[in-house]
């Protein structure tokens, strides 16, 4: 298959076999890790915690990703398209308050399969970097209720710098508009997601002018959006390369962001400075 699942439109083929583009993945699915996730939104995880499953390969490769082994190392499993339905089930069973797909834009003609199979009795949650083709999320929203993207970036430089993607600000910003359209409304249930579409942006050092104008664009062109604010940043992957991204944020970093969100009357989530700790990226089951 020649690939322009996602926004990049790499055009590279890939079979079974073939591991390439810029995801680095072949056709085949392949898996880290699936379990109870407890550190998402609230709603997300509620009380027994989210069925996340994370793919392995991305199409975006940031160079502090916290999933770095996974996301550009490529760790992981090949599994069948029917043994992640079993998946699906097998997380059901054990309580997950939803199916939480991480990084599935590489992968999305095949978990779109799986829900053709199978689609849980729970929500389903596509948990997003936002690269996006805006065909490969029509071609999704029938078979999943909740859109989960990040918005990472406003400056290109920025962009190109940590994720190689010169154009996410306007690829991130017109798939989130597109997500809005297909899933217009939150609706909940005792705290628990059903539908909608929640806007996650991470603050990096030295980065608060940029996440200042992500939440001054998401209030201006994206009206009436939840946003969950996140604080977790914690240098891993290649961050070490890059002396600007090498630590944690700080308290005044984090706070003139926060006041920017609290002053635009945004609607969300906040996360708590002390999140930012590495105990709270999984421990992979299938990577050494």
């Amino acid at each position: 298959m020649i690939c322009n699942i996602c926004a990049k439109k790499c055009g590279k083929e890939r079979d079974e076999q073939k591991a390439c583009g810029n995801c680095k993945m072949p056709l085949r699915l392949k898996i880290a890790h699936y379990e109870l996730f407890q550190f998402e939104e609230p709603c997300i995880s509620l009380n027994k915690g989210s069925g996340a499953i994370f793919f392995s390969g991305c199409n975006l490769n940031c160079v502090f990703c916290q999933n770095y082994d996974i996301s550009t190392l490529g760790g992981g499993k090949f599994i069948s398209v029917q043994e992640l339905v079993d998946i699906f089930k097998e997380l059901e069973n054990m309580g997950a308050e939803n199916i939480n797909l991480v990084s599935p834009t590489h992968y999305a003609l095949q978990i779109v399969e799986a829900l053709k199979i199978y689609k849980p009795k729970i929500p389903v949650i596509y948990n997003t970097n936002s690269y996006e083709n805006l065909s490969t999320l029509q071609m999704v929203a029938p078979y999943v209720d909740v859109f989960l993207p990040d918005f990472k970036y406003h400056s290109s430089n920025i962009a190109k710098k940590f994720s190689n993607a010169e154009d996410y600000f306007y690829v991130a910003l017109n798939a989130i508009k597109l997500m809005r359209k297909l899933k217009p409304d939150i609706y909940a249930e005792n705290g628990k997601i059903l539908q909608g579409v929640i806007v996650r942006h991470m603050v990096l050092p030295l980065c608060v002018s940029d996440s200042i104008k992500v939440l001054q664009t998401i209030k201006e062109q994206i009206p009436n959006t939840k946003v969950s604010l996140l604080a977790q940043y914690t240098p891993y992957g290649k961050a070490c390369e890059f002396k600007q991204i090498n630590r944690k944020i700080t308290k005044r970093e984090y706070n003139l962001v926060l006041n920017e969100y609290i002053s635009l009357n945004l609607d969300g989530y906040v996360q708590e400075l002390s999140s930012a700790k590495e105990a709270y990226i999984p421990k992979f089951k299938y990577i050494n």
